[in-house]
Parts: C-alpha cells; sequence; structure tokens
C-alpha cells in the first residue's frame, strides 16, 4: 500500500476493540475486525475476506474468440478479442466454495473480564474464523481471535477461558485447546479431537498475480459459511498496523467482522492467504488484506512442534538514523544501538552503545526493518557480520545469533 506521510490515520489495535488510537502508518485506517467489550458485552472479532484466482484453464475451455479490425496509419490489423462466459465464471466460483466450506470453521472465544465493578460473570466474547489444516483436527487462525487480550483504566480483558469450534454443517460444539500462538505474524494454531476431518489443500502463494479472481470464505457477523469474490489488487503489500509491519496480499473482496483467521482461496481451491486486516476509513471500500500461506507453513511448524515460535536474536535496541539525523548528531546513517540487553548474543560480541550499524551480511543498513530482515533470514547458532562505526571508525564485529528469550 502507498504510504502517505502527510496524512494520518486511526489504526484500531488488535486487542483494543472499540478504543481507537491516532497513529501514522499506511494513508488509511487499517481495522483488524475486532469490537472489544465489558461485563457482558460481546468480543466480536472480524474475519478478512479475500478472493481467489480464476482457473487458468476457464478462458482456454469456454471463451470464444472473436476477430476485430481496428485501424493505425490506414493499415489494417487484426486482434484477437476474448470473451468469457458468465455461467462458466459461476460454475467455476460454485466448485471452489463446495471444495473449500468444509475445511473453514467457526471459532466461539469466552473471556473473563476483570474491571473496577469485580470480575464479570458473563465475561466477553469473541468470534472468528479458522483452516483446518490436517485431518486430525489442527486448526490455523489469527492471534488476535484466540489471545485478544486488552485492558485501560476501567477493566481488562484476559486470554481465553473457552475456544469452540463449530464445523461446516455439525452444530457440535468442539472444545479447542490452544496449540501455540505468535503476536508477530498475527497466527495461531488451535486443535479439537475429532479425526478424519477435511484439510485444506494449500497453494503456493509466491504465484498469485495481481488480476486474479479470488474469493474469501469465512464466518462475517455470524453468518456461517460466507463468501465473497473479487481480484487481487496487489502482492507484497506493506502494511502497518498497531506498530508491526507485514507484508501481505491486497484483495478488494467484502470484509466483515468474523472473518478473520478464514481462507483466501484461487480458484482451484487452493488456499494462498489467511484473512486478517482491512482498511475502513471515508471513501474507502474494497480494501483488505490476507497473510501469505508460504509465510505462515514455518510458523505453523513451529507453533505445533514448540508452542512457540524459535527467532535468532542479537539483544539490542535501536533508532534508525537518516541523513538529516546524522549531520545533526555527527553520527553516520544506520541504526544506532540505544541499548544492549544483558547477557546477549550483541554483548558478547562486543557491540556497545553509541555503535552505528551501517551493514550487515555486506548488505546495507538504514533500519532496524532492514536489520532484522537480515538477522531472520538466518537461524539461531548462525554467525552474522556487522559493519559499525564506531566514533568515526568502522570495524566488523561477528555476532553468533541466539534464540530469542
Amino acid at each position: 500500500m502507498e504510504e502517505n506521510k502527510n496524512n494520518s490515520y486511526k489504526v484500531v489495535s488488535y486487542n483494543e476493540g472499540n478504543e481507537k488510537k491516532e497513529k501514522s502508518s499506511i494513508g488509511k485506517s487499517v481495522v483488524v475486525p475486532f469490537i472489544s467489550g465489558i461485563l457482558g458485552a460481546t468480543l466480536v472479532v472480524g474475519t478478512c475476506v479475500g478472493v481467489p484466482s480464476v482457473r487458468e484453464t476457464l478462458v482456454n475451455t469456454f471463451a470464444t474468440p472473436v476477430q476485430t479490425s481496428t485501424t493505425n496509419n490506414s493499415n489494417p490489423t487484426t486482434s484477437n478479442v476474448t470473451y468469457v462466459s458468465l455461467q462458466d465464471y459461476s460454475e467455476t466460483g460454485v466448485a471452489v466454495a463446495k471444495k473449500v466450506m468444509p475445511s473453514i470453521v467457526s471459532i466461539k472465544v469466552q473471556f473473563s473480564v476483570n474491571s473496577i465493578f469485580g470480575i464479570s460473570s458473563n465475561g466477553a466474547t469473541a468470534s472468528g474464523s479458522g483452516i483446518i489444516i490436517s485431518s486430525d483436527g489442527y486448526i490455523l487462525t489469527n492471534n488476535h481471535i484466540i489471545n485478544s487480550t486488552s485492558s485501560n483504566s476501567y477493566y481488562q480483558v484476559s486470554e481465553a477461558t473457552k475456544v469452540s469450534v463449530y464445523l461446516y454443517g455439525d452444530e457440535t460444539e468442539y472444545e479447542a485447546k490452544v496449540i501455540g500462538t505468535d503476536e508477530q505474524t498475527d497466527l495461531a494454531v488451535i486443535k479439537i479431537e475429532k479425526s478424519n476431518l477435511t484439510a485444506a489443500e494449500l497453494g503456493d502463494s509466491s504465484a498469485v498475480e495481481v488480476g486474479e479472481f479470488s474469493m474469501a470464505i469465512g464466518n462475517p457477523l455470524g453468518m456461517d459459511n460466507s463468501v465473497t469474490s473479487g481480484i487481487i489488487s496487489a502482492v507484497d503489500r506493506e502494511v502497518t498496523s498497531d506498530g508491526k509491519t507485514f507484508k501481505l496480499i491486497q484483495t478488494d473482496a467484502a470484509i466483515n467482522e468474523g472473518n478473520s483467521g478464514g481462507a483466501l482461496v484461487n480458484a482451484k481451491g487452493q488456499v494462498i492467504g489467511i484473512n486478517t486486516l482491512k482498511i475502513l476509513d471515508t471513501g474507502v471500500e474494497g480494501m483488505g488484506f490476507a497473510i501469505p500461506i508460504n509465510s505462515t507453513k514455518d510458523i505453523t511448524d513451529q507453533l505445533i512442534k514448540y508452542s512457540k515460535v524459535k527467532r535468532p536474536f542479537i539483544g539490542i535496541s535501536g533508532k534508525d538514523i537518516n541523513e538529516s539525523m546524522a549531520k545533526q548528531y555527527n553520527l553516520v546513517v544506520g541504526v544506532y544501538i540505544a541499548g544492549i540487553e544483558d547477557f546477549s548474543a550483541a554483548e558478547k560480541a562486543g557491540l556497545k552503545i553509541g555503535d552505528v550499524i551501517i551493514s550487515a551480511d555486506g548488505k546495507n543498513i538504514t533500519t532496524m526493518d532492514e536489520l532484522n530482515e537480515v538477522k531472520n533470514s538466518h537461524n539461531i547458532g548462525d554467525t552474522i557480520t556487522l559493519k559499525i562505526n564506531r566514533s568515526g571508525k568502522e570495524m566488523d564485529i561477528n555476532v553468533t545469533l541466539e534464540e530469542q528469550p
């Protein structure tokens, strides 16, 4: 999404429900479809609806070529115009919905609420969607559905006290166990004790193209098994929400509360994304975002295996130094080390407060995001080489990455 630095917008965080914070983010207000309440109020978690790609064979199989003539400098030329049957387009959507719906679940979450008046007996509730990823009951969803803690001066919403799952065409309530959550990627895995489930087929989100037809399936506003359609508006769109920057698939499919954690699928019925964000502002329609499915696979495996995500860790806090700041403070462009954690990889390597990191593994570094990108491309135990500027002198320092606490 293009960032407009001259505008400010309202961002509703994952865990703050209706409380809105004024902050600069992506040029519009990014809304995680989530509404929190207290003392018996309902905590509603939205599902962003996405859209899959058109079946590649649709045009070749059903289209009718028509010859048309145009003129250019009085010389006639011939071009082919292809018409696509709306009936075949409709049949594609029907086939995809029938394939994917059995793999989408409705999720209901209960929380306890501590307020200035005591603990609410009714608590708060949230709803969302999830995707069955294995026949033995593992379900992928959003972290902000399962881990929706929030607070203000009047109340505090705790972690989930109960997570219930409802399968397609089955009114039975299945209580789910939280296997693992990851706030950084907004992903979570839960599990129900049931076998022979229909696991979703996962696609290749790196192959998604702008303009593809797509479909989103979820449970908006409690209306289970709803589908919406549109196109892929953009890929690798950088979106900042609640202080975190994501690279997401953008779609123009309708998005409503309750769809978070649902599937964005292509015309083969393959999941290409996890619906998670939308933009809500005056004059804005059809701007929803999904986490690319490829980026979830390693996270999902780690959540199932370790109940958390193991990430490499340097152990510094830093501040981005641009050219203007570098001139003002007699520094160089890079990442200024403002703090170093005790016993961390940074401390062991000999990094010091006041050092400015200017490159990592030979790549120029100007921001913490760039440094983290290099760091996250490595595994725990790997060694990366940081070039720093210390009091005007450059030097290389090797840092052996440790596990993030």
